[in-house]
């Protein structure tokens, strides 16, 4: 039964014994079952009936699905407002811990429930592994207060060769090859991608077995080594994660270093449309922030510094990639190296200064990008590098414009923008390119310079102060 408590006045119409309609006064008042009526007839109770059950299914609210409401393009169901949120940290959370183990744990059963956001509290937290990142999980921590220390890491020579597809690995000294650490194997002719980067699962005397198999044969006549190196943060084989306001320790005075095909303080690989926010990455024996055959990642508003080898790398065939508002300061190497097959990326309002060797490098097959609002400076060679590329391989229709690039070439002379190889379709306009300091600690000499390969450039309205504002090697052959 259904009682109602009405709050206002109803009227029912119904016929008398006379066939006379008669306005009739609902009471204020409840009575389960039932409504009490007035009637000059007497007092009836009338039962709730078909007039009532009308009312009270024109009042239900409407669940049926609105316009707006689909399904999304990998799952049979619409957007949640509400996800898993799980935080961890060295107190008051849902995980403690103070090492990778803690976060891990977190991470994985966010992912286990579809996804959803992780929260990392403050504190310095050991990492003996990769985090590793999982499709659809938000990783967000304190900013400048969450960090992400490398754990110091130990090296050994292997012991017998490790062949290709093996799992498992014979070194010559054990000692800090932990079951659950990260551990990084290669040899002389096996670096860059055939690197492998795994886990290790389990411990026999001297022999490791890893949770991947060996990219490539590992001989020990080549000096194969592994070494408990990988990256802090990692992303592989993933879509849609986020990593958001966390701080990298690299360790690098503790660690050797690890190739950047394979690592970097953040690093992703196959991880589509995953987003980079707010995260520092210093100190890392290797590369600040990478990402490797990974389409639509975005690195938004971080900073990678002291970093042994590049500030930023996007790379091997990494298409429509976008880095803004970011700094790459006093890297070992360039500040933005653009690697293989980088195409129709964006990279604005970033500053790359001091950094080893260019400011921004760009070279094989990386084509069809656009370079605005840059700032470029104090780099120890070139502001910006075009590698020498045949003209099949070479860096094709890239566009720079509003950019500042000035007092580069702190190792000696050097151009604001050099172009090497057969490159051509490039465009320049609108860039401030020049040299503020004392005429003679003035390094940055060259503007532009365009060397003899090189094809069709365009360049307008640029304003250059320079002892030579445009070298053009391809006219002084023709001459």
């Amino acid at each position: 039964m259904i009682t109602y408590k009405w709050e206002k006045f109803y009227r029912i119409l119904f016929l008398d014994h006379s066939g006379t309609g008669i306005k009739q006064k609902v009471m204020k008042k409840s009575i389960s079952g039932g409504i009490m009526i007035r009637k000059k007839f007497g007092i009836f109770m009338l039962f709730i009936g078909s007039a009532v059950m009308l009312y009270a299914s024109e009042s239900r609210l409407d669940f049926s699905p609105k316009p707006t409401e689909q399904q999304l393009p990998k799952a049979m169901r619409s957007t949640m407002t509400d996800l898993p949120k799980i935080t961890v940290g060295q107190s008051n959370a849902d995980i403690i811990g103070k090492d990778n183990r803690a976060l891990q744990a977190a991470v994985d059963a966010a992912a286990g429930l579809g996804g959803g956001l992780v929260e990392i509290g403050e504190g310095v937290y050991e990492m003996h592994d990769s985090l590793h990142l999982r499709s659809h999980v938000t990783v967000r921590g304190k900013r400048e207060k969450t960090i992400l220390r490398k754990a110091n890491g130990v090296s050994s020579p292997l012991a017998i060769d490790g062949d290709y597809g093996e799992e498992q690995i014979t070194v010559t000294n054990p000692a800090g090859f932990e079951v659950g650490y990260g551990v990084a194997v290669w040899d002389a002719n096996a670096g860059g991608f055939y690197a492998t980067v795994a886990r290790i699962t389990g411990r026999n005397g001297n022999i490791c077995s890893i949770d991947k198999p060996l990219n490539a044969d590992c001989m020990v006549g080549n000096k194969a080594l592994a070494a408990t190196v990988f990256p802090v943060v990692s992303g592989c084989f993933i879509e849609d994660a986020r990593v958001e306001d966390l701080t990298v320790d690299g360790n690098k005075d503790n660690n050797i270093q690890l190739n950047g095909c394979r690592g970097a303080g953040i690093y992703l690989y196959r991880a589509f449309g995953t987003v980079i926010q707010g995260c520092v990455a210093r100190n890392y024996n290797g590369d600040g922030i990478g990402f490797q055959q990974s389409n639509d990642a975005v690195v938004v508003d971080c900073l990678s510094e002291g970093n042994t080898v590049l500030g930023f790398h996007p790379g091997s065939g990494s298409q429509r990639p976008a880095i803004r508002n970011c700094v790459a300061r006093r890297n070992g190497s360039d500040g933005l190296f653009l690697c293989w097959r980088v195409r129709n990326g964006i990279f604005e309002s970033n500053l790359l200064e001091e950094n080893g060797q260019y400011g921004i490098s760009i070279g094989h097959k990386d084509s069809d990008n656009f370079f605005r609002r840059n700032t470029v400076r104090l780099n120890r060679q070139d502001g910006v590098f075009f590698r020498n590329e045949a003209l099949g391989m070479a860096a094709h229709r890239n566009r720079l414009e509003d950019n500042l690039i000035e007092n580069n070439g702190v190792a000696g002379p050097a151009a604001g923008i050099r172009v090497r190889g057969e490159t051509n379709g490039l465009i320049f306009r609108h860039n401030t390119i020049r040299d503020t300091r004392a005429e003679n600690f003035q390094t940055q000499t060259v503007g532009i310079c365009l060397e003899e390969k090189v094809g069709a450039v365009i360049v307008e309205d640029n304003t250059v102060s320079a002892k030579t504002q445009m070298e053009d090697q391809r006219k002084t052959k023709s001459e």
